[in-house]
């Protein structure tokens, strides 16, 4: 019946669907339709190119209106970010648009219950977040909309239950209901496919539903009546009498409960059973010890081992190479300053509860929360090995030495032959690439220039001092890539993973390593002193342009530069100062609305990248003279008497 019910609405959506849309644009044009749904929007200035506006709306897939997505020559999208909008959505001109897919309207000052989403049932992705929207959501909103997958709700001021519908929609993957004042239990999702579900800071209550068990315990944090996993257990009420059908445990997760309880009990006999074996082989191996008659001139224990060497087992000197020995170095940290020496040790990592942030082409990274409250991030890596010991402690050291505001400290490290840990702080921002190319997925806008511009100009100021304090390293950095800047709470850029091509296989290196997709090295197979120059350059197209170099993926030799930096220089027209000679599709569109002067600013900085980026390192920037020339940009100030463009 439920089915049924359902297929009757989504007909009947349809149905209404298509009169509405048969009957507006039989009188309206795309372009008189935007203009009408303008019409509906207060505080609109952010949208004065959409009038007295000849050019088509969308040209393939480039917009010549602002905010506007095209794809294959039609409206496909509205992403109308960070425009001081408020007023109507007007959601019944906007379904005259029949290829219309997504709508962002984030971080605007819209206000009142949400628009009737459910009459554009076509829509994929729907994006409300830090607004000021209020009041119940219907169980019934989102009936009928069987394509949306993607839903951000996230700081509003919503109440009430949330949406019964919400659990029905079969292509959910994403879901951000969080900084909201939702009430009431949370409905049995029971889709595979939704990934991301933050129902954090609301007021629900009642046990997490079996479906969401697997998600993180930050995505249900701040509800007082929310339990169960991941959460503390939810207390016992009458409701969970055994003898209602309702509350009935199956028989199969009393045995589950059984089996998480003797599983481990079973894996730790069999651990000690081993070492127990493994002791005593070794000590068959071990030749037997001398039994003489004790004296007070020989005094002896009854193994044979003098009393002195008992105080030398327990404090075993550098120059004994003994089984405590080895003990004590596989579970020690070195650390690189004597401030971090009494927070942790090893033990309190192994103690501390672990979450996977990554792997990547050396190895995995963990980050832990230790029991004094702060989160540290371990780095494994196993193709370190490069170096003989002596060496690589010598090179941690000298990395320890570094101190400056865009590189992030290590803090300790642990040796082992065939693998080596690196430990360092916790940056809670997460990675520049995850800022550029994921943070839709993160519930996050885009960044804007002048974010853009700072994480820039931190990056330079970094890579120089490297430079500086690294003279004999041909490439300081090395690795220096969007994803190995992390940005801290006040999005100032810290370099990671630098100063690692003496100590990584040179093999690994070759085949990962930015710097060997360096146009020198693949040319000529060598690496110089401007080869993080050529990475810096690359990295600023990156940022400007919202691309990823997809050459940086590719294994062993690169394509040099070719496919990030080819499509700029092409777009980049015959080198004047004037924003009208580059084609606007260079720039990224996530940075929102551009005043001209701002635009000149950015143009500078492009070409800053492209003249880093020359594939004869004789013409390309120093890095001084890269630093110098981006230390020099400033800000474009927008005053109401310039024109504001976005760059689609």
């Amino acid at each position: 019946m439920a089915f049924r019910r359902q297929l009757q609405l989504i007909i009947l959506h349809f149905i209404l669907l298509l009169f509405t849309m048969v009957f507006i644009s039989y009188a309206l044009s795309d372009p008189e339709i935007l203009l009408r749904f303008k019409s509906s929007l207060a505080n609109n200035t952010a949208l004065k190119n959409w009038e007295n506006n000849s050019s088509p709306i969308c040209n393939g897939r480039r917009a010549n209106w602002i905010g506007v997505i095209c794809l294959k020559g039609t409206v496909w999208g509205l992403r109308l970010e960070k425009m001081g909008l408020s007023g109507t959505i007007d959601v019944n001109t906007l379904t005259a648009l029949p290829r219309l897919r997504t709508l962002s309207f984030m971080n605007n000052n819209f206000n009142g219950p949400i628009p009737e989403f459910k009459k554009i049932p076509g829509l994929r992705s729907i994006y409300l977040s830090n607004n000021r929207f209020s009041g119940n959501i219907p169980g019934n909103a989102f009936e009928g909309m069987v394509w949306l997958k993607k839903l951000y709700l996230s700081k509003n001021q919503f109440t009430g239950p949330i949406p019964a519908s919400l659990a029905t929609l079969s292509r959910f993957t994403v879901l951000k209901l969080d900084g909201n004042r939702f009430s009431g239990e949370i409905p049995g999702f029971k889709l595979k496919q939704l990934h991301v579900v933050d129902l954090s800071n609301n007021q629900l209550e009642g046990p997490i539903p079996a479906s969401l068990r697997k998600m993180k315990a930050d995505m249900f944090a701040g509800n007082k009546g929310v339990c169960g996993a991941p959460l503390t257990a939810c207390k016992s009420t009458p409701a969970d009498d055994p003898n209602k059908n309702d509350a009935a445990a199956p028989t199969s997760k009393k045995n589950i409960s059984i089996w998480v309880i003797v599983i481990p009990i079973i894996v730790g006999l069999f651990i000690a059973i081993g070492a127990v074996i493994i002791i005593n082989q070794r000590r068959r191996q071990q030749p037997p010890a001398k039994v003489e008659a004790s004296s007070p001139s020989n005094p002896k224990t009854k193994t044979g081992l003098k009393v002195e060497d008992r105080a030398t087992v327990a404090s075993p000197s550098p120059r004994q190479s003994n089984g405590t020995k080895s003990a004590e170095s596989a579970t020690k940290l070195t650390f690189l300053s004597d401030d971090d020496r009494d927070k942790f040790d090893f033990p309190d990592l192994l103690k501390a509860s672990a979450e996977v942030l990554g792997s990547g082409y050396f190895g995995s990274s963990y980050r832990t929360d230790l029991p004094n409250g702060s989160a540290m991030v371990v780095k494994r890596y196993k193709q370190m090995t490069n170096a003989g010991k002596e060496d690589f402690q010598e090179h941690m050291r000298r990395m320890g030495r570094l101190k400056h505001e865009n590189v992030l400290t290590l803090v300790a490290y642990h040796y082992r032959k065939d693998e080596k840990l690196i430990v360092c702080n916790f940056v809670k921002n997460g990675s520049l690439a995850a800022h550029l190319h994921g943070h839709q997925t993160l519930g996050q806008p885009g960044l804007d220039w002048p974010t853009r511009l700072k994480i820039v100009k931190g990056i330079a100021k970094g890579l120089s001092y490297l430079y500086k304090e690294l003279p004999s390293l041909v490439a300081p950095h090395g690795h220096l890539k969007s994803s190995n800047v992390l940005l801290n709470e006040s999005f100032e850029p810290l370099l990671t993973d630098y100063g690692l091509i003496p100590v990584i296989n040179t093999e690994n290196a070759q085949a990962f390593m930015t710097a060997y997709k360096s146009p020198e090295y693949v040319q000529q197979s060598r690496v110089t002193k401007k080869t993080d120059v050529w990475c810096l350059g690359v990295l600023i197209l990156e940022i400007m342009t919202g691309k990823f170099p997809s050459n940086f993926l590719q294994k062993g030799k690169g394509s040099g530069e070719e496919d990030l930096t080819t499509w700029v220089k092409s777009k980049a027209g015959d080198g004047d100062e004037e924003t009208s000679s580059i084609d606007m599709v260079v720039f990224d569109k996530e940075m929102g609305t551009i005043s001209e002067r701002e635009g000149k600013t950015m143009l500078q900085l492009l070409k800053i990248g492209l003249s880093c980026c020359e594939d004869d390192a004789l013409k390309r920037l120093d890095l001084k003279q890269a630093v110098e020339r981006i230390d020099g940009l400033k800000l474009g100030n927008f005053s109401s008497d310039e024109e504001s463009c976005q760059w689609q």
